[in-house]
Parts: structure tokens; sequence; C-alpha cells
């Protein structure tokens, strides 16, 4: 760890250095600023773009038909040559540190770190939009509409320093809320003649008879009852959650939630030695820690040895990952269902959904032409644009069916790298058609499965679910120990879940401990300070 650390403060160093060469040349950028709102003058940007791999026939994310399509009717609409430049979306951070560092970021960045975002703000890193977002961005500001987490307050300012006026950063607009379900094998229960789960009992009950009984026949030193990587705060979300107390009020969620770690949250230690148990019961797949992204944990799925897994509320259904199909294709009868088991102490299967922000995009001041990045978001926001990203060619990527678009299983460059491709449609996450009940028909049409799949797993995502607290606040302690933060918190929920049972108290105490006095404290401590009721 004190390796990666030392490397945390080699790129923190750089960008201190890099900051300060940039922020002159930030201040410098008045009016039009390079490329500016004027159409006549041909500019080009860079714009960041997730590298998904290119398992189940993803494409290159740089050169397919969807980034043709952009680069041409961009250039047309705006005179702006587009090239993207990938990132992997697996290790997010580290790239975008050291684009930053290296002074070569692209002119439009994305990320789901907004303690990252803070950071590169405080360093003078980042251009400030807001003297030309009314200009530049009408479209956008239109899409986005009003914050309804916070009355009075357009969404497009929800990250607006309230003491500068500053807007380093914008969030996408979630068109829905879900977040994750818990997925399980239907024909084992079948099977075994089991009911479908509806308690946390019910579910370890479950999971042990699977362990035992070895319902799909791999092998009882094969069978993996449960998996996850070791992203264990999403892998195995919904089950760590359900542990923490219910009464929790939204100030102490919010200050004791550090870069959405819920490790300081009371009853969240209960949910890590549940699982825990489960490790040491031989019911959850044992080789979980060396799994740093989820392929290898996926191509086990697929291939019928896991019985349950945790993940995005339809991720089994898309046909970018081909989950169930490839199930299908390898077990033949096999099916995997969305359940809700997991029973918090008041009875209540309370899960945790989205906040309407998603992704933010920011421009780095680096950029010499943040004004033409800005049009270009803009440009995004328009219903044409996005609409085409979204469904693509009629014949193509989808076929309309009772007047509604359902999306085909498209190839080669056409493949959607992710769900209604959200990589090139930053300013929002989810589908939307224009019309709120035509998107809903569609939504259950977006995927090659029975609409009431679909339908299902998302009122099951939904219920008993909320977002957590929203505090317009400007942070900076995270940014610098964000990286840190998270190896840290890895290793810590990793190595208690594998520990001992007589084992376990030191070493989630000790690493917590060691958690803390790495920076999360710090963080606490700035949240207490800055939070007041909106």
């Amino acid at each position: 760890m004190m390796k990666k650390q030392n490397g945390n403060a080699t790129v923190i160093a750089v960008l201190c250095l890099c900051a300060a060469v940039l922020l002159p040349g930030c201040q410098k950028k008045s009016g039009a600023g390079a490329g500016g709102l004027d159409k006549t003058n041909r500019v080009s940007i860079t714009v960041e773009i997730f590298d998904r791999g290119t398992d189940g026939g993803k494409s290159d994310p740089t050169k397919n038909e969807w980034t043709k399509w952009i680069k041409e009717k961009v250039l047309a609409d705006e005179n702006i040559d587009v090239t993207f430049v990938r990132v992997p979306r697996g290790d997010e951070i580290t790239a975008l540190n050291n684009l930053m560092a290296a002074g070569t970021p692209p002119d439009v960045c994305i990320t789901y770190s907004g303690e990252l975002i803070g950071n590169y703000r405080d360093l003078g890193g980042l251009f400030d939009m807001a003297p030309y977002i009314e200009q530049a961005m009408p479209d956008l500001k239109k899409f986005l509409g009003p914050d309804q987490a916070l009355p009075g307050r357009d969404f497009i300012y929800r990250n607006q320093d309230k003491d500068t006026g500053q807007v380093t950063s914008i969030p996408a607009r979630r068109m829905n809320t879900a977040q994750r379900n818990i997925f399980i094998r239907k024909d084992w229960l079948d099977k075994l003649g089991l009911s479908v789960p509806t308690t946390t009992e019910e579910y370890y009950t479950v999971l042990k008879a699977f362990k035992e009984q070895d319902p799909g026949k791999v092998g009882k030193n094969n069978v993996i009852p449960f998996s996850m990587s070791q992203e264990v705060i999403w892998g195995a979300g919904n089950l760590l959650n359900a542990f923490i107390d219910p009464a929790l009020s939204p100030r102490d969620q919010w200050i004791n939630t550090v870069i959405e770690r819920n490790f300081m949250l009371p009853g969240y230690k209960d949910g890590i030695r549940f699982l825990n148990k489960l490790y040491n019961e031989g019911l959850i797949d044992h080789d979980f820690p060396l799994y740093k992204s989820e392929d290898d944990m996926l191509n086990l799925l697929k291939s019928g040895m896991i019985g349950s897994i945790c993940g995005d509320w339809d991720k089994i259904y898309r046909e970018s990952l081909e989950i169930l199909t490839n199930l299908q294709k390898n077990v033949p009868g096999a099916l995997l269902i969305p359940v809700d088991p997991m029973t918090s102490s008041d009875g209540i299967t309370h899960k945790s959904a989205y906040d309407a922000a998603g992704v933010n995009y920011f421009i780095p001041a680096s950029s010499k032409n943040p004004v033409a990045a800005m049009r270009y978001i803009n440009w995004l926001a328009r219903f044409e644009n996005y609409n085409f990203l979204q469904i693509g060619p009629e014949g193509t990527v989808h076929e309309v069916i009772d007047g509604v678009p359902k999306i085909k299983a498209a190839g080669g460059l056409w493949i959607q790298n992710s769900a209604q491709n959200i990589d090139y449609t930053i300013i929002m996450n989810g589908l939307d058609l224009g019309d709120p009940e035509l998107t809903a028909r569609a939504l259950a049409n977006a995927y090659p499965w029975p609409a009431e799949y679909i339908t299902n797993a998302y009122t099951m995502a939904m219920t008993n679910a909320k977002p957590g607290p929203v505090i317009p606040v400007a942070l900076s302690a995270a940014g610098p120990v964000t990286q840190t933060l998270v190896d840290k918190g890895t290793v810590l929920v990793t190595s208690s879940i594998t520990a001992k049972p007589a084992d376990f108290d030191k070493v989630w105490d000790t690493g917590l401990k060691d958690w803390l006095a790495s920076g999360a404290q710090a963080v606490i401590d700035e949240r207490a300070a800055k939070y007041f009721e909106p």
C-alpha cells in the first residue's frame, strides 16, 4: 500500500505544479475564450470516452459508426472537429490523474468521482463555465430542467460553488434512478423445491442449499452460491446496505459517507460480518479478491457455476454483456431472476437509489477551446442528436413495434458498448424519447427479452429505495486522498470478509482505524463543519 500512496503523492505533486502553470492561462481566457461562440471558425476539441474492453463483441470506443456519425454531424452543426480519447472505465481516476498531471487531458472529461473534481478545482485545474452557460448551453439548461432535490435551483447549476459562483462541473441527468438488484438462479430454486427468498434468513438458507445440494450439477467443489469482484461495495451493495440503521438521520448519513463508502454508518460493519460468515461457510467465491474487474466473475456466471450475484438493476438483461443469453446457451433451461430478500432491522427491504445527478463532466483549464467544448456538450442536449445516439438507425439498431422503438442485437461497429450509449450521451443516463409514456414503453423494449422481465426488475430495484441526501456545498478534503481511500477501502473490506471469524473484529477495527487516519477522518470533519440544511 505504501508504494501506491507514494504514487498518489507523486501524481498530486505534479498536479500542483500543473495547476500553477494552468491557472494563469485560465485567467487569460475571457470573452469568447479560445473558440468561443463564433461558429465561423473551425475548431478542434478532444472528448473522453470510457473504454469498457471488447468482450462481448464491443467495438473500439474511439472508432465506430457512432463516433463517425458524431464527428460528421458536430462538424456540420457547430464547425467543431471532435477526437475521442479513451479512458479505461475500471481505472478512470488513475487515468485522469495521469492525463491531468501530464497536461494532456481531453477538452471534455467525465468522471463519477466528485471528490476528484473537487481536487482539480482546488488546484486551479478546471475551467469556470459559469460566465458562458446561458449563451453556450441553452439546450442543456432546458433539457436538465429544475433540480428536484433543491427547489428553486436549475439542475445545470447543481455543482455551483455557493461562495464563488463558479461552475467547474455539471452532472448528467439520470432518467431513471434504479440502482441494484440481487439476481438468483430460478432453475436452481425449482430443482430444490425452494421458494423465492423474501427475507435475509431465507436468502442465507437458499445459498446454503445451493452449496450443499449442487442443483446445477457443476460439482460440489465448483458450485459458487454467491460471487462478486473485489469491488464489494457495489458487487454486494444490496446485501451490505440492508444492515445500515434505517433510522439514521440524513445529516448523519451525509456527514459520515466518505467517497461513497458507508463504512462509518451504523450497522454497515454487521453487513461485512454477514459476508464474512458466508465466505467462511463456502457460500462466496473464494477467489473474489482476485477479480479486479467483473469479467472473471461474469464468465463464471455465464458458464452456469454461480447461483446468485448483486449488480446493476438491469445487468443480466443487457445485450452488451450477454449474461442471460450466454448462460442459456451454456445451460439450456437456466434462468436468472431478480429477488428482493435483504430485510433491514425494521423488516423492510431498504435499498439505495441514485440521485438524479449522474456522471459529472468538466473542462480542464488547459483546454485551448473551452467554450467550444461547452458547445459540444450543449449539442448533445438537442433531441435529434441524443435520440439518434440512443436508438440508432431503424432496421440496424432498432425496429419499431406498435409505435415504440425496440433495440435490436446490433453487432459490428453499430454495437452499443454501454446501455443506450450513455458513454456518448454524457448529458444523460438512461433513455429519453421526449414523451414519458413512450419512454416507459420503450425502456421495456430496449432489451431483447420480454417486457415484463424489465418492468419487474425496475419495480423491484425501486421498491423501498431512496437516494442519499443532497447538500450543495463545495468540498475539498477528499480530493487529494481519494485514490488512497479507494485502495485502502478495498483492502479493508476484502481482508475483513476473508478473515477467520475469530479475527474479524480485529481486522475490521484495525483497518478502519488506518483508513480514517489516511484521510477519511479529515473528510468527515470537513463535511460536519460544512453541513447545512438546504
